[in-house]
Parts: structure tokens; sequence; C-alpha cells
């Protein structure tokens, strides 16, 4: 225990808050990363900037560029674990790609069509799908967990921020480009 929580709430509570928030406000799959991306990727990012963390820059309080870099690698990581390989092989077949069960990403991703319009290309312009679309989405979701993990919003607990702000910036980007 942080000595910061023993005379305040643990990160056990906001821990259970912030899971809480993602999987009742947000699809299945976008609520499933944000648990994943605060499991795994605040550890790496907590024993990555322990380890190498002095040798870098300062991102924050108590915050460091290669901790920032891990939890990018990881969160890269689980995102094409999770989209790529386990939702294709178990979500798919169970029916999440279907209402009322329906993941945020269904393997495609694309420029708005009011973008699309202006270009003056066709609805099939401007979209790409498979391993492309998921490695995309995983820089992306490297890139949020990694803002999420360095950012202090009003001295909240990170255990809550992170599966919140990932929830947010990954349901944002899908409600954007998801849906060619």
């Amino acid at each position: 225990m942080r000595e910061s929580e023993v005379d305040g709430y643990n990160g056990v509570i906001w821990y259970l808050a912030g899971t809480w928030a993602v999987l009742r406000f947000f699809p299945k799959d976008i609520g499933v990363m944000g648990v994943l991306l605060l499991s795994w990727c605040d550890t790496a990012a907590s024993t990555i900037g322990r380890a190498w963390g002095r040798y870098t820059l300062r991102v924050g309080r108590g915050k460091s560029l290669a901790g920032s870099a891990g939890a990018f690698v990881v969160g890269a990581m689980t995102a094409w674990g999770f989209w790529g390989w386990a939702a294709p092989r178990f979500g798919v077949p169970n029916g999440f790609d279907l209402a009322p069960n329906l993941f945020a990403f269904q393997g495609k991703l694309g420029l708005p069509s009011a973008v699309k319009g202006l270009l003056g290309w066709g609805s099939d312009a401007g979209t790409i799908e498979g391993p492309l679309a998921v490695g995309v989405l995983s820089v992306f979701t490297g890139l949020i967990v990694s803002a999420s993990e360095a950012v202090d919003i009003f001295n909240w607990d990170d255990n809550f921020t992170i599966p919140v702000l990932c929830g947010v910036g990954l349901w944002g980007f899908l409600k954007a480009f998801g849906n060619p």
C-alpha cells in the first residue's frame, strides 16, 4: 500500500470504480480493453519506469518517458491480441458481431462519409480492413493508453483514469472511423 493510501482510499476502490465504469458505459470490447489496459499497461509502465525512468525525460509527476513507452508497447500488443486474435476466435462465433452484443470494432476502419464526400471519393475508398485495420487500431490504443497513463487529472488515482480515458478515447476513435 502506498503511503498516500494509508489514510485515504486505496487503489482497489479506484480499480473497481474504473472497471465498473468502462464495463457499464461502453460496448463490450471497449470495456474489456479498458480493464486489460489498466491491468497490463499500468503494470508495465510502473515496472519499466522504475527500472529505466531515471535515464529518460519526465512526462508528469512520478511519470517517465520510459514508463509511457512501456505502456505504449504493451497497449499495442494487448489490442492486437484482443482484436486480432481473441475476438475473431471467441467473440464472433458467440454473436458479438450482432446486436445486442455488438462489438464497437467490426474489423474495418475508414474515413467518415462526410470526409469521403468532400474528397469526391466513393463509399469504398478510404477504408482498410483485416490485419491493417487491427494494426492501426493497435497503434492508436498504444497512444491512448500511454497518454492516459501519463496524465494527471485532478490528482485522481490512475486505476480510475486509465480505463475511463482509454474507454472514451477508443469509443471516440471507433465512432469516427469504425463504421466506414
